[in-house]
Protein backbone atom coordinates (compact mmCIF):
# COMPACT_ATOMS: atom_id res chain seq x y z
CA UNK A 1 0.00 0.00 0.00
CA UNK A 2 1.35 3.72 -0.47
CA UNK A 3 0.50 6.46 1.62
CA UNK A 4 1.82 9.32 3.36
CA UNK A 5 2.46 8.56 7.56
CA UNK A 6 1.03 12.18 7.92
CA UNK A 7 0.34 15.11 6.43
CA UNK A 8 3.93 16.47 6.29
CA UNK A 9 5.20 13.76 4.01
CA UNK A 10 3.03 15.17 1.02
CA UNK A 11 4.92 18.14 1.19
CA UNK A 12 7.04 19.11 -2.14
CA UNK A 13 7.32 17.35 -5.70
CA UNK A 14 4.13 19.95 -7.12
CA UNK A 15 3.31 19.89 -10.67
CA UNK A 16 4.63 22.31 -13.66
CA UNK A 17 2.31 23.91 -15.41
CA UNK A 18 1.60 25.43 -18.90
CA UNK A 19 0.56 28.79 -18.59
CA UNK A 20 -1.56 29.68 -21.83
CA UNK A 21 -3.91 32.58 -22.81
CA UNK A 22 -2.46 34.57 -20.72
CA UNK A 23 1.14 34.60 -22.35
CA UNK A 24 -0.06 34.78 -25.34
CA UNK A 25 1.96 38.21 -26.52
CA UNK A 26 5.26 36.28 -25.38
CA UNK A 27 7.56 34.14 -27.52
CA UNK A 28 8.90 31.73 -25.18
CA UNK A 29 7.20 28.77 -23.37
CA UNK A 30 6.00 29.89 -19.57
CA UNK A 31 5.48 27.22 -16.95
CA UNK A 32 4.33 27.77 -13.47
CA UNK A 33 5.45 25.61 -10.63
CA UNK A 34 2.78 25.39 -8.86
CA UNK A 35 2.82 25.13 -5.07
CA UNK A 36 -0.74 25.47 -3.91
CA UNK A 37 -0.73 21.32 -4.14
CA UNK A 38 1.14 21.82 -0.96
CA UNK A 39 -0.81 20.24 2.13
CA UNK A 40 -1.38 24.26 3.40
CA UNK A 41 -1.84 25.30 -0.18
CA UNK A 42 1.54 27.24 -0.28
CA UNK A 43 5.03 27.16 -1.32
CA UNK A 44 5.78 28.19 2.93
CA UNK A 45 5.28 24.36 3.76
CA UNK A 46 8.69 23.54 2.46
CA UNK A 47 10.39 25.74 4.75
CA UNK A 48 8.27 25.73 7.71
CA UNK A 49 9.36 22.52 8.11
CA UNK A 50 12.59 22.78 7.52
CA UNK A 51 12.91 25.55 9.85
CA UNK A 52 11.38 23.55 12.69
CA UNK A 53 13.36 19.95 11.98
CA UNK A 54 16.12 22.46 11.86
CA UNK A 55 15.33 24.04 15.12
CA UNK A 56 14.92 20.52 16.81
CA UNK A 57 17.79 18.83 15.64
CA UNK A 58 20.16 21.91 17.54
CA UNK A 59 17.94 22.15 20.76
CA UNK A 60 16.45 25.55 19.53
CA UNK A 61 12.92 23.98 19.53
CA UNK A 62 12.44 21.69 22.93
CA UNK A 63 9.24 18.82 23.57
CA UNK A 64 6.24 21.06 24.27
CA UNK A 65 7.41 24.25 22.85
CA UNK A 66 5.79 27.18 21.61
CA UNK A 67 6.33 28.80 18.34
CA UNK A 68 6.21 32.20 17.50
CA UNK A 69 6.36 33.96 14.43
CA UNK A 70 5.28 37.42 12.49
CA UNK A 71 3.81 35.66 9.30
CA UNK A 72 1.59 37.15 6.28
CA UNK A 73 -0.17 33.97 6.80
CA UNK A 74 1.24 30.96 4.39
CA UNK A 75 4.10 30.31 6.80
CA UNK A 76 1.83 30.22 9.74
CA UNK A 77 0.05 27.65 8.23
CA UNK A 78 2.57 26.19 7.12
CA UNK A 79 4.25 26.22 10.73
CA UNK A 80 0.63 25.10 12.13
CA UNK A 81 0.17 22.10 10.20
CA UNK A 82 3.79 20.97 11.66
CA UNK A 83 3.40 21.57 15.19
CA UNK A 84 -0.28 20.01 14.98
CA UNK A 85 2.28 16.51 13.64
CA UNK A 86 4.63 17.16 16.27
CA UNK A 87 3.07 18.32 19.17
CA UNK A 88 4.04 22.30 19.49
CA UNK A 89 1.69 25.08 20.52
CA UNK A 90 1.74 28.26 17.80
CA UNK A 91 1.46 31.94 18.39
CA UNK A 92 1.17 33.82 15.33
CA UNK A 93 1.65 37.59 14.63
CA UNK A 94 -0.33 39.38 11.77
CA UNK A 95 -0.34 42.56 9.80
CA UNK A 96 -3.96 43.98 10.14
CA UNK A 97 -3.73 44.65 6.18
CA UNK A 98 -3.66 40.72 5.43
CA UNK A 99 -7.04 38.93 4.71
CA UNK A 100 -9.38 37.62 7.10
CA UNK A 101 -9.38 34.37 5.69
CA UNK A 102 -5.51 33.95 6.82
CA UNK A 103 -6.74 34.90 10.68
CA UNK A 104 -9.33 32.04 10.51
CA UNK A 105 -7.38 29.54 8.64
CA UNK A 106 -4.65 29.68 11.39
CA UNK A 107 -7.13 29.91 13.99
CA UNK A 108 -9.03 26.88 12.85
CA UNK A 109 -5.61 24.73 12.98
CA UNK A 110 -5.49 25.66 16.77
CA UNK A 111 -2.99 28.65 16.63
CA UNK A 112 -3.16 31.42 18.32
CA UNK A 113 -3.26 34.96 16.65
CA UNK A 114 -2.55 38.34 17.53
CA UNK A 115 -3.13 41.08 14.80
CA UNK A 116 -1.03 44.51 14.58
CA UNK A 117 -1.55 47.80 12.57
CA UNK A 118 0.80 48.13 9.27
CA UNK A 119 1.03 51.66 8.76
CA UNK A 120 3.84 51.98 11.52
CA UNK A 121 7.74 51.12 11.12
CA UNK A 122 9.52 47.93 11.47
CA UNK A 123 10.96 49.11 14.56
CA UNK A 124 7.77 50.17 16.62
CA UNK A 125 6.97 48.27 19.22
CA UNK A 126 3.16 48.04 18.11
CA UNK A 127 4.88 46.46 14.64
CA UNK A 128 4.40 42.35 13.89
CA UNK A 129 8.25 42.22 13.84
CA UNK A 130 8.68 43.88 17.43
CA UNK A 131 5.56 42.02 18.45
CA UNK A 132 6.27 38.58 17.35
CA UNK A 133 10.73 39.10 19.31
CA UNK A 134 8.34 40.60 22.62
CA UNK A 135 5.86 37.71 22.94
CA UNK A 136 8.99 35.30 22.20
CA UNK A 137 11.05 36.63 25.01
CA UNK A 138 8.20 36.67 27.42
CA UNK A 139 6.55 33.31 26.64
CA UNK A 140 8.48 30.06 28.88
CA UNK A 141 9.89 27.32 26.52
CA UNK A 142 8.95 29.59 23.16
CA UNK A 143 11.05 29.35 20.09
CA UNK A 144 11.17 32.38 17.82
CA UNK A 145 11.34 31.50 14.32
CA UNK A 146 12.18 34.41 12.25
CA UNK A 147 11.85 33.59 8.63
CA UNK A 148 13.29 36.62 7.30
CA UNK A 149 16.64 36.26 8.56
CA UNK A 150 16.56 32.16 9.39
CA UNK A 151 19.05 30.21 7.04
CA UNK A 152 16.96 27.13 6.79
CA UNK A 153 14.45 28.88 4.77
CA UNK A 154 16.57 29.74 1.80
CA UNK A 155 17.94 26.10 2.66
CA UNK A 156 14.37 24.09 2.37
CA UNK A 157 13.96 25.40 -1.50
CA UNK A 158 17.86 25.18 -2.26
CA UNK A 159 17.48 21.18 -1.17
CA UNK A 160 13.97 20.61 -2.86
CA UNK A 161 11.91 23.33 -5.30
CA UNK A 162 15.56 24.55 -7.00
CA UNK A 163 16.17 20.63 -7.80
CA UNK A 164 12.73 19.91 -8.66
CA UNK A 165 12.13 22.62 -11.04
CA UNK A 166 15.84 21.86 -12.71
CA UNK A 167 14.36 17.89 -13.13
CA UNK A 168 10.68 18.67 -14.61
CA UNK A 169 12.74 21.49 -16.83
CA UNK A 170 15.01 18.77 -17.68
CA UNK A 171 18.22 21.60 -16.73
CA UNK A 172 16.08 23.47 -20.18
CA UNK A 173 15.05 26.24 -17.96
CA UNK A 174 16.24 29.49 -18.92
CA UNK A 175 14.71 32.08 -16.67
CA UNK A 176 13.36 31.50 -12.82
CA UNK A 177 10.66 34.99 -12.03
CA UNK A 178 9.43 34.94 -8.27
CA UNK A 179 7.36 37.22 -5.93
CA UNK A 180 10.47 38.45 -3.09
CA UNK A 181 9.07 38.62 0.84
CA UNK A 182 11.78 36.92 2.66
CA UNK A 183 13.57 35.87 -0.14
CA UNK A 184 13.97 32.22 0.59
CA UNK A 185 12.58 31.31 -2.45
CA UNK A 186 14.70 33.55 -4.79
CA UNK A 187 17.43 32.76 -3.02
CA UNK A 188 17.35 29.24 -2.79
CA UNK A 189 16.04 28.00 -6.14
CA UNK A 190 18.14 30.50 -7.80
CA UNK A 191 21.58 29.31 -5.83
CA UNK A 192 20.75 25.71 -6.91
CA UNK A 193 19.92 26.83 -10.55
CA UNK A 194 22.64 29.01 -10.76
CA UNK A 195 24.46 25.95 -9.40
CA UNK A 196 23.56 23.82 -12.84
CA UNK A 197 23.74 26.88 -15.14
CA UNK A 198 25.23 29.77 -14.60
CA UNK A 199 23.34 31.44 -17.34
CA UNK A 200 20.07 30.66 -16.01
CA UNK A 201 18.41 34.32 -15.39
CA UNK A 202 17.09 35.18 -11.66
CA UNK A 203 14.13 37.79 -11.57
CA UNK A 204 12.57 39.27 -8.73
CA UNK A 205 9.03 40.56 -8.81
CA UNK A 206 8.75 43.62 -6.17
CA UNK A 207 5.83 46.05 -5.36
CA UNK A 208 5.77 49.90 -4.70
CA UNK A 209 6.12 50.48 -1.25
CA UNK A 210 9.17 47.91 -1.13
CA UNK A 211 12.73 48.70 -0.95
CA UNK A 212 14.13 45.76 -3.20
CA UNK A 213 14.68 46.93 -6.52
CA UNK A 214 16.10 50.18 -6.10
CA UNK A 215 18.35 48.65 -3.41
CA UNK A 216 19.60 46.00 -5.78
CA UNK A 217 20.15 48.45 -8.44
CA UNK A 218 22.11 51.22 -6.29
CA UNK A 219 22.81 49.66 -2.61
CA UNK A 220 20.79 52.46 -1.31
CA UNK A 221 18.37 51.42 1.44
CA UNK A 222 15.79 54.45 0.19
CA UNK A 223 13.59 55.10 3.28
CA UNK A 224 11.34 57.15 1.04
CA UNK A 225 10.67 54.12 -1.03
CA UNK A 226 8.30 52.93 1.73
CA UNK A 227 4.66 53.07 2.27
CA UNK A 228 1.82 51.06 2.71
CA UNK A 229 0.80 48.63 0.09
CA UNK A 230 -2.47 46.07 -0.79
CA UNK A 231 -0.40 43.47 -2.14
CA UNK A 232 0.19 40.37 0.22
CA UNK A 233 3.00 38.38 0.71
CA UNK A 234 5.86 40.49 -1.48
CA UNK A 235 7.85 43.46 -0.62
CA UNK A 236 9.38 44.46 2.83
CA UNK A 237 10.40 47.61 4.11
CA UNK A 238 13.34 45.91 5.99
CA UNK A 239 16.53 44.22 4.07
CA UNK A 240 15.76 39.92 5.18
CA UNK A 241 19.27 38.39 5.64
CA UNK A 242 17.37 35.47 3.26
CA UNK A 243 17.35 37.95 -0.20
CA UNK A 244 20.79 37.50 -1.37
CA UNK A 245 21.18 40.21 -3.83
CA UNK A 246 23.99 38.43 -5.45
CA UNK A 247 21.79 35.68 -7.11
CA UNK A 248 19.08 37.81 -8.68
CA UNK A 249 19.98 39.13 -11.95
CA UNK A 250 16.94 42.11 -11.71
CA UNK A 251 13.89 43.21 -10.42
CA UNK A 252 10.45 44.24 -11.89
CA UNK A 253 7.67 46.51 -9.60
CA UNK A 254 3.50 45.66 -10.10
CA UNK A 255 1.11 47.77 -8.82
CA UNK A 256 -1.35 46.71 -6.56
CA UNK A 257 -4.30 47.43 -8.91
CA UNK A 258 -2.18 44.92 -11.72
CA UNK A 259 -1.91 42.62 -9.38
CA UNK A 260 -5.29 42.46 -8.16
CA UNK A 261 -6.45 42.36 -11.59
CA UNK A 262 -4.11 39.66 -13.03
CA UNK A 263 -4.76 37.76 -9.91
CA UNK A 264 -8.59 37.62 -10.97
CA UNK A 265 -7.50 36.68 -14.79
CA UNK A 266 -5.31 33.59 -13.68
CA UNK A 267 -8.51 32.43 -12.17
CA UNK A 268 -10.94 33.14 -14.98
CA UNK A 269 -8.40 32.75 -18.48
CA UNK A 270 -6.41 29.83 -16.88
CA UNK A 271 -8.30 28.26 -14.54
CA UNK A 272 -5.34 29.08 -11.91
CA UNK A 273 -7.09 29.93 -8.35
CA UNK A 274 -4.44 31.54 -7.24
CA UNK A 275 -3.37 34.04 -4.41
CA UNK A 276 -2.54 38.28 -4.87
CA UNK A 277 1.36 37.12 -5.46
CA UNK A 278 0.82 35.03 -8.20
CA UNK A 279 -1.05 38.08 -10.06
CA UNK A 280 1.87 40.20 -9.42
CA UNK A 281 4.27 37.62 -11.03
CA UNK A 282 2.08 37.25 -13.86
CA UNK A 283 2.07 40.75 -14.46
CA UNK A 284 5.78 40.95 -14.04
CA UNK A 285 7.00 38.44 -16.32
CA UNK A 286 5.17 40.25 -19.29
CA UNK A 287 6.38 43.56 -18.52
CA UNK A 288 9.81 41.45 -18.91
CA UNK A 289 8.82 40.36 -22.39
CA UNK A 290 12.07 41.61 -24.06
CA UNK A 291 14.20 39.75 -22.01
CA UNK A 292 12.85 36.32 -23.44
CA UNK A 293 13.37 34.76 -27.12
CA UNK A 294 11.29 31.98 -28.42
CA UNK A 295 13.93 29.31 -27.41
CA UNK A 296 13.90 30.46 -23.69
CA UNK A 297 12.23 28.60 -20.87
CA UNK A 298 10.53 30.58 -18.19
CA UNK A 299 9.29 29.16 -14.79
CA UNK A 300 6.99 31.13 -12.77
CA UNK A 301 6.25 29.67 -9.22
CA UNK A 302 2.96 30.58 -8.13
CA UNK A 303 3.22 30.87 -3.89
CA UNK A 304 -0.49 30.42 -2.27
CA UNK A 305 -4.14 29.88 -3.38
CA UNK A 306 -7.13 32.01 -3.99
CA UNK A 307 -9.14 30.96 -1.09
CA UNK A 308 -7.61 33.17 1.20
CA UNK A 309 -8.08 36.46 -0.67
CA UNK A 310 -12.08 35.56 -1.77
CA UNK A 311 -12.97 38.69 0.41
CA UNK A 312 -10.35 40.68 -1.36
CA UNK A 313 -9.03 39.84 -5.25
CA UNK A 314 -12.03 37.49 -5.61
CA UNK A 315 -14.83 40.61 -4.39
CA UNK A 316 -15.57 42.70 -7.20
CA UNK A 317 -17.38 45.38 -3.97
CA UNK A 318 -13.43 45.20 -2.81
CA UNK A 319 -12.06 45.92 -6.18
CA UNK A 320 -14.77 48.61 -6.98
CA UNK A 321 -14.13 50.17 -3.52
CA UNK A 322 -10.52 49.77 -4.00
CA UNK A 323 -10.73 51.72 -7.92
CA UNK A 324 -9.29 48.78 -9.57
CA UNK A 325 -12.25 48.01 -11.27
CA UNK A 326 -15.62 50.64 -13.02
Amino acid sequence: MKYAKNILETIGNTPMVKINKLVESLPCLVLAKYETFNPGNSVKDRMALQMIEDAEADGRLKPGGTIIEGTSGNTGMGLALAAIVKGYKCIFVMADKQSKEKVDIMRAHGAEVVVCPTAVEPDDPRSYYSVSKRLAAETPNAWYVNQYDNPSNAKAHYLSTGPEIWKQTEGKITHFVVGVGTGGTISGVGKYLKEQNPNVKIWGIDTYGSVFKKYHETGIFDENEIYPYVTEGIGEDILPKNVDFDIIDGFTKVTDKNAAIYTQRLAKEEGMFLGNSAGAAIKGLLQLKEHFTKDDVVVVLFHDHGSRYVGKMFNDDWMREMGYVE
